[in-house]
């Protein structure tokens, strides 16, 4: 019986190695949903130290305080998810034959540790400031941040995918124009959450204070510009455009005869999460930024991202899986 380090890699992924993948994916959530709590109450720096917190893992009222609790809370999660992420990895490397798969493990497992170390970078450098526009260097930390932790849910939600049975066993011979236009889609959702980031990092969420108009008389454009509004208002802009992307997008998928049951349920989830993600946002503006709604915004964005991310990587399973 050959051990651990000498199994030799099969084209079948261990269920066991499955079921971890997709339970990393779902904590990946997790930590993304206690990331947006946390910005969105400010207790971004309830510690100015990193890792530790107030020099230690189990700090003085952290269980009692609600900002040291999100903050705290959110470190211990993406401590987690490292663990799990690394197993992943090593897993991935001793028994799969899939070359880009077991690259794609140790790859989640660096960007897992870059998004650790710029969260540290975001609170060590908080002090120094950006005169020329008005924020903080750990404020352009976190705002990438943000951005490194959409990236790595798209890549655990590939892992995962790729190790399930379905993906193993079930053909998708989907058109390659629908593929063409799930990549658009995905770089424009990942554009319009840099631009939320950039936003919430901020303070521009009220920035624009009526909705749907952005100014009075059912104005189109802001009466007064600044930074802050142009931000707000690119988000807004940016959203209708993924509107039309992504209904267009799900419409190629209901339309496509090579599209199975499961991306056609997962393109009305998509357009389902786009109408609940816009009356979240008309909702931030109506309830003065209510830290529930502006959380539910910022976890169905990155639900979005997902579905949408799912979708083309399943659509683009023939081509990676046909012999070279």
């Amino acid at each position: 019986m050959s051990s651990p380090s000498t199994a030799p890699r099969t084209t079948r992924t261990p269920p066991a190695l499955a079921a971890v993948a997709a339970l990393g994916c779902a904590w990946s959530f997790v930590t993304v949903t206690l990331g947006a709590f946390t910005t969105t109450i400010g207790a971004g720096m309830a510690f100015p130290d990193w890792p530790l917190s107030n020099g230690s893992l189990n700090p003085h009222g952290w269980l009692t305080n609600v900002a040291m609790f999100a903050e705290h809370s959110h470190r211990l999660s993406v401590g987690l998810l490292s663990t799990v992420t690394l197993v992943i990895a090593i897993w991935l490397s001793r028994t799969e034959r899939r070359r880009w798969l077991r690259q794609l493990g140790w790859f989640a497992f660096a960007l897992v540790i870059l998004q650790a170390v710029v969260g540290g970078l975001r609170v060590l450098l908080e002090p120094d400031q950006v005169k020329p526009i008005d924020t903080s260097v750990g404020e352009l930390f976190a705002m990438l941040h943000a951005c490194l932790a959409q990236a790595f849910v798209c890549t655990l939600i590939a892992i995962a995918t790729a190790c399930s049975r379905s993906w193993r066993e079930d053909a998708i011979p989907v058109g390659a124009g629908l593929r063409r236009t799930g990549v658009v889609c995905c770089g424009l959702l990942f554009l319009q959450l840099a631009i939320a980031a950039v936003m919430r990092h901020s303070n521009a969420g009220l920035a624009i204070p009526s909705f749907p108009w952005s100014g009075p008389d059912h104005a189109l454009l802001p009466p007064v510009w600044s930074f802050r509004v142009a931000i707000q208002f690119a988000h807004r802009a940016m959203a209708l455009v993924l509107t039309v992307a992504l209904v267009a997008f799900a419409v190629r998928i209901w339309r496509d005869r090579g599209a199975p049951l499961g991306m056609r349920s997962g393109a009305s989830l998509l357009v389902s999460l786009l109408a609940f993600q816009i009356l979240l946002g008309a909702m931030i503006i109506r309830t003065y930024r209510d830290p529930g709604i502006t959380t539910a915004h910022v976890v169905t964005g990155a639900l979005t991202l997902a579905t949408a991310f799912w979708l083309t990587w399943r659509a683009h399973r023939d081509p990676l899986e046909s012999p070279a």
